[in-house]
């Protein structure tokens, strides 16, 4: 089923002289989920900007928060990608791997958000938490010369073979959670159904 930003969509393309305040209905509908895009890259930002200024030395153990050794507060540097992939390579590769080529693909990314009417409200705001993840991991590397920081280390027991899963950060986690969600509602999405019924 199609969110209000679609059926407003199909409205003005079927009438060109809709009013200006359906126009900035349309337009408030896909601006507004950028606040989540806002709020997380401050919060990723405040965290790590404290964490370096109390604890300015990488490997610094900040706390065991459950005091059972599952959750860490730990200060780390990355200079990759996630799970550190990347780390070997040449310091002339990195900014066009990790830097340039993100920030197309965000362009990417919200160039579509904007040109496409298939997105649910729902939807919207996933992809407004995918970017802000993006960008808060963006700034750490243009302006953090160290690396990005993470902070956040979470006891694996073992499982694929890691004692600890790979620290991370809150925007990490947005990026990761946000597209589980989005994976999980596009396989939910009506017209996926629809799809799948028609191709059986």
């Amino acid at each position: 089923m199609k969110d209000t930003t679609d059926i407003s969509v199909a409205v003005l393309d079927k009438d060109k002289t809709a009013t200006p305040t359906l126009k900035n209905n349309i337009q408030q509908s896909r601006t507004l989920p950028f606040l989540l895009t806002g709020l997380i890259i401050l919060m990723d930002q405040l965290v790590k900007s404290f964490i370096v200024k109390n604890w300015p030395h990488e490997g610094s153990f900040i706390k065991d928060v459950f005091g059972n050794d599952i959750f860490w507060i730990i200060h780390v540097r990355n200079k990759a990608i996630a799970f550190s992939l990347g780390h070997n390579l040449p310091d002339t590769v990195r900014p066009i791997l990790f830097v340039i080529l993100p920030i197309i693909v965000l362009g990417l990314l919200l160039w579509y958000y904007f040109k496409s009417s298939e997105f649910s409200c729902l939807q919207r705001w996933i992809v407004t938490g995918i970017i802000g993840g993006g960008i808060g991991n963006i700034i750490d590397r243009i302006f953090r010369p160290d690396g990005v920081v993470d902070f956040i280390s979470i006891k694996f027991y073992g499982i694929l073979g890691m004692q600890r899963w790979p620290t991370f950060n809150i925007a990490d986690a947005s990026v990761v959670i946000c597209c589980i969600i989005l994976l999980i509602s596009i396989m939910k999405d009506p017209r996926m159904s629809k799809t799948r019924s028609h191709d059986e």
